[in-house]
């Protein structure tokens, strides 16, 4: 037990000063200077049985005090709570930007149904407008009036070609509170922003939900087809820009959030499983050096307390509660910023204990033939994608 809690003190160090300060949240948009001529923006909404969020998101969405042209292009994905039909009557009811409502049909062979949905989308908007820059949003994504104006300013400014922002997800019951400001916690951890905002860098990562995307950027990555089978399409499709030479951009929020409500734990269970074992690769090796890092990292501090305390080894529990010490610290900022109060700090191994069964559900739901399940649709395994 000695070496394990003096490992996991060590991974700890290393990861407060060597994993790109991932646990700071102090990267927010860049320079906002705002242009000469503000470029024309197409607003890609994919929505598929959205009603209940709608009517808080899109209006946030016509609402947009842009100096430029923008146009709003809601695409309903084959939805059966009557989406469609909601959209146009809030844009008829509220007025602001234009909008268009249109359905591309189920999706085509290899193609997740949102990328058919954001495909289906652009091409609306090449045919209807000369956009220069995409937004590509969520359904359940609220924007504050200044948002757009802000993310075009950040990307002219520093000339990006992809601009995201981690929306700010509710957190509001107890589970939501105990589990999701550990998800970008997490997520953070796994891409630190700092070393995606690097040019010339290697890590690549964006945060689907707010995805400002330059248009000549998007054709030279020949997004979204050559992305479409990608279950975790954010981040595969911030590989793809940056990996054709975009300058790529990501951040926290403060005027996005996101308005999905997830008071359950089983909700947050499929939200996290149903993509957990694709970002491994459904690799059996990564998902094994996954659970074992896990318990090293975040569940060996407590247990070495506890062990330590029970067997009087002073070591093994000095070790285990400095990093235990250190995980706490470093998941402060990320509680301050989802406004929660720092008492849920040190209970971060639970809250890694139930990611890490999370992960494994999402192996074994795979293997099941259920994997990456949303919304009605599971999805072929990788090698049965064209």
């Amino acid at each position: 037990m000695t070496w394990i809690s003096v490992g996991s003190l060590a991974a700890w160090l290393w990861l407060l000063l060597g994993q790109g300060f991932f646990w700071r949240t102090d990267v927010r948009l860049p320079d906002r200077r705002p242009p000469d001529d503000w470029p024309s923006v197409a607003i890609v909404v994919p929505a598929r049985d959205e009603a209940e969020v709608l009517p808080e998101s899109l209006p946030s969405l016509l609402a947009q005090d842009y100096p430029g042209r923008a146009e709003v292009f809601l695409v309903d994905d084959g939805s059966t709570d009557g989406t469609g039909e909601l959209a146009r009557s809030l844009a008829a009811e509220r007025g602001g930007l234009p909008v268009t409502v249109d359905s591309p049909g189920e999706p085509g062979p290899g193609w997740t149904g949102k990328l058919w949905a954001v495909r289906h989308g652009m091409a609306l908007a090449r045919a209807r407008t000369d956009a220069e820059y995409l937004l590509l949003t969520d359904a359940d994504i609220a924007h504050a009036p200044g948002s757009l104006r802000e993310l075009v300013a950040a990307a002219c400014a520093a000339d990006l070609d992809l601009v995201s922002q981690m929306a700010r997800l509710r957190a509001v019951t107890p589970w939501e509170r105990l589990i999701v400001p550990a998800f970008v916690y997490f997520f953070s951890q796994l891409y630190p922003f700092r070393w995606v905002n690097r040019p010339g860098g290697r890590t690549a990562a964006a945060a689907g939900g707010c995805v400002l995307l330059r248009r000549e950027a998007a054709e030279r990555a020949r997004i979204p087809d050559a992305i479409r089978h990608a279950v975790i399409d954010d981040v595969t499709l911030a590989r793809a820009v940056k990996r054709t030479g975009g300058r790529i951009w990501l951040g926290l929020a403060e005027q996005v959030d996101s308005i999905r409500p997830y008071p359950r734990l089983g909700q947050l269970w499929r939200m996290v499983s149903r993509s957990a074992y694709a970002q491994l690769l459904y690799q059996p090796l990564l998902l094994l050096a996954t659970v074992a890092g896990l318990a090293v990292v975040y569940l060996a501090p407590p247990t070495a307390v506890v062990a330590g305390a029970a067997t009087g080894s002073l070591p093994v529990l000095a070790a285990g509660a400095a990093a235990w010490a250190v995980m706490t610290g470093t998941y402060l900022p990320m509680l301050r910023y989802y406004r929660q109060p720092p008492w849920l700090a040190p209970l971060l191994p639970f809250t890694a204990a139930l990611y890490l069964l999370m992960t494994v559900d999402s192996a074994v739901q795979h293997y099941r033939g259920r994997g990456a399940a949303w919304k009605g649709r599971t999805y072929a395994r990788p090698e049965a994608a064209p």
